[in-house]
Formats: C-alpha cells, structure tokens, sequence
C-alpha cells in the first residue's frame, strides 16, 4: 500500500441541504481532506493474463499452500512484515477528547501518511466502534494476522496502559501505544541534549511533569530508566506521593518509583527548585512558579496548541525552551520518533519494543544534534533526512542486542 496526499480539490458540491457553499471553497483543509488523504496502491504489474495468474488465480494458490505449510513464510510473501495497523477507539483524539471513531479517521489518515512519508512504513487506519477494553483487545488479536505491528493511538488513560499490556502479551509483533512512547522518547532525546548544553547529566537533574495520563506516565518511567535524579508527577490533585489515598493503580505504581525527594502538596510547590518542567497537561502554569525553578532550568511546555508556559515567559527563566508547537523552536514531536521505530522494529522482525529499544531510539534522535547543538536547537526537524535512519538503525541494533529480533 501506498499512502499518499490526495490532491486538493474544489468542486461545485453543495451540502446535504442544498445550495450552501462547500467546506473545501473557503477552508483549505477541507480541501485537502476531501476523498480522504490516503489510496492502496499495487506494487506489482496488471498488464495482461500472465500478470493476472502470477498476481491471482493459480498462481496465488501455490503461495498460499507454501504459507499454510510454512507459516512463517506470511513474513517473506505477503505485505504482513512492512505494515502496521493504526488502532484507535476515537476517546482521546488530539486535544479534542472523545469524539467517536468516524470523527477520528482523519487523524489515522494523517498517521499513516506520516509513517509513510517519514519512516517507509505503510500503515492503515482502523477506527474501532467499541471502547471496553476487553471488546478492543479482543478486537485487535483478531486483526493481527494482516500486520507486523500494531500503533495504538488516541486511546484514552487508564484504559491505554491495560489495552497495551494485555495485546503485548498475546501477540508476538510489536504493540506500541505513541502517546504513551513516542512522547517520551522524543522529550528524553530533547532532555539530553539540554543537559549535554548546560554541561549536565541527567543523574544531576530533578524533574516535574504536569500530567499523569498516558504520556505523563511514560515520559516519567523513561526518565527513571535514563537515570533521572528524581521526577514527580502532578495531576489535578496534586503532586503524587504514596501516602495519597485517591490514587489509581497506575498511580500507585507511579508513586513507587518516583518522587524519592518525598513532596507534597501542588504542582507550584514542586517547581520551586526544580530543574526541569514539563508538560503534558493542557493546564496553565504561573509566571512566578517558573521564576521559582533552578537557575539554568529547562521548561518543556508541550500542551498543543496552548502551551502550559508560554515560550515568551518561559524565555525570561529558562536555558531551554521547547514546545509542541511546529511555530517555535524546539518542537516536541511524535513523528521524530514512531516511523524510525517502527522501521527498525520491522526490520528485523522484532516480537515486541522493549525499554532498551525506546531509549536506543532517544539516543539515536539526539545524536542527530551533533556539534550543532543550541539553546532553539536541542532537538532535529522532522524533515530532517538523517532522523529516521539513525532511529531505524539503533532501534534494529537494540533489538537483536535484547534477543527480540528474529532476523
């Protein structure tokens, strides 16, 4: 398959009352959206019936009978080993929640045509119309057959930590949840090279985190497995501690391998000190608790499209600023990280993704920085050529390191 950006059309239609303007006449992205932005191309000729019985009938059949016979031969003679299945159930799509699966298509699309654009990877969006996590994973080991990995996307917390678990434990193609990871890996990746620029180690640093969803989370256990010197976490509530009453299993976990400094009380309370922010809340944080942090201290503002801090505040503290926002530097961006991955996970026919291929991946994306490392430079473009190789190469290398390549 190949995914591809349909041409921007304009046409004389008119809405389903008639006579109203079309979308597309005054909203350009309606006018690239139109007829979808993806189409299934064939990568073998049709051009007469020798084509036809070689693509088909009888030919099919011989391959068919060899895989029934070989099973693993799916990998060499089918697409199954290059594609992967974008998986949402539409409850937590960009920043406008639960919207449904139909309403969410358009951001499947445009995850496909990324993993094409920016990894080589085809991938296909599937809109599921059940949200019970038992209904979900059931669904998807049913589909798995078709793909060699599965990218589970805008799939509301906590319901996206059990979803993941539960499909990596029975399947062996690689399940990856990029709200979760891609997040992590690519703001770990910024955070190295801040730290490299300021003559830091990690180890040396204390981190905050607005936000204890599915990205909160990750970038917190990401952190821990980088060698962080301490990281807490808020939610609406406040700084997670163990001795809180209300928490949520995964919160309980949480509570258990972070914030060793033993805090309490707000988010506020937190940074005050603090070497680090980062956000991944959609909340808004004070002028005066960002001048409260450590001289030298990195702010990571990454809600989309209002950031927690705003980069003209955070400039006025902060040694690094970064967002999620393509319009300032420093943009913390999924797509830096989950084409690459995928790449090198299917590359070798990775079982799973595992802790070390993730933080391969975050070593690999800031090495691309190199010697130009900068205060608006601490992370590459995503149309840097050189990102999605690096990534490819250290995640296929990780892997075979782990024992989880089986090529």
């Amino acid at each position: 398959m190949a995914a591809e950006i349909v041409n921007p059309r304009s046409d004389s239609t008119t809405d389903q009352d008639g006579g109203a303007e079309p979308l597309d006449s005054f909203d350009p992205a309606f006018a690239l959206h139109r007829g979808g932005k993806m189409a299934v191309q064939a990568t073998v000729p049709l051009r007469d019936k020798d084509d036809l019985s070689l693509a088909y009938t009888p030919g099919v059949a011989r391959v068919c009978t060899a895989i029934a016979e070989q099973p693993e031969l799916v990998n060499d003679y089918t697409w199954k080993s290059s594609v992967v299945a974008v998986v949402t159930d539409g409850t937590a799509v960009l920043g406008l929640g639960d919207i449904g699966p139909e309403a969410s298509l358009p951001v499947m699309e445009g995850k496909a045509i990324l993993f094409k654009q920016f990894g080589g990877v085809d991938a296909v969006p599937i809109a599921l119309d059940c949200t019970g996590v038992d209904e979900i994973v059931e669904t998807v080991v049913r589909l798995a057959p078709s793909f060699g990995g599965v990218n589970l996307e805008d799939i509301s917390a906590p319901r996206c930590f059990e979803i993941e678990r539960r499909l990596q434990e029975r399947l062996d193609i690689p399940v990856f949840h990029d709200d979760q990871h891609g997040t992590a890996v690519v703001t770990l990746a910024a955070l190295r090279n801040a730290a490299r620029l300021s003559r830091r180690e990690i180890g040396q640093l204390r981190a905050v985190i607005s936000g204890a969803g599915a990205a909160g989370v990750a970038i917190a256990k990401m952190l821990v497995e980088a060698g962080i010197g301490d990281v807490a976490l808020a939610d609406r509530k406040g700084i997670i501690s163990a001795d809180r009453d209300d928490l949520t299993d995964v919160k309980r976990q949480v509570a258990g391998f972070t914030n060793k400094a033993g805090l309490k009380g707000t988010l506020e309370d937190a940074l005050a000190g603090a070497d680090v922010f980062i956000g991944v809340s959609g909340g808004t944080v004070s002028e005066e608790a960002v001048a409260s942090m450590a001289e030298g201290s990195f702010v990571f503002a990454m809600a989309n499209p209002n950031p927690e801090v705003h980069p003209d505040v955070a400039h006025k503290y902060a040694a690094v600023v970064a967002t999620g926002r393509s319009d300032f530097p420093n943009q913390i961006n999924n797509v830096l990280a989950f084409p690459g991955i995928f790449a090198g996970a299917l590359q070798v026919r990775a079982s799973r993704i595992t802790e070390g291929m993730k933080i391969a991946a975050a070593e690999a994306l800031a090495a691309v920085v190199g010697d130009d490392l900068a205060a608006d430079y601490v992370i590459p473009s995503p149309f840097d050529e050189r990102v999605a190789p690096a990534v490819t190469a250290a995640v296929a290398a990780a892997a075979r390191a782990e024992g989880v390549a089986r090529r």
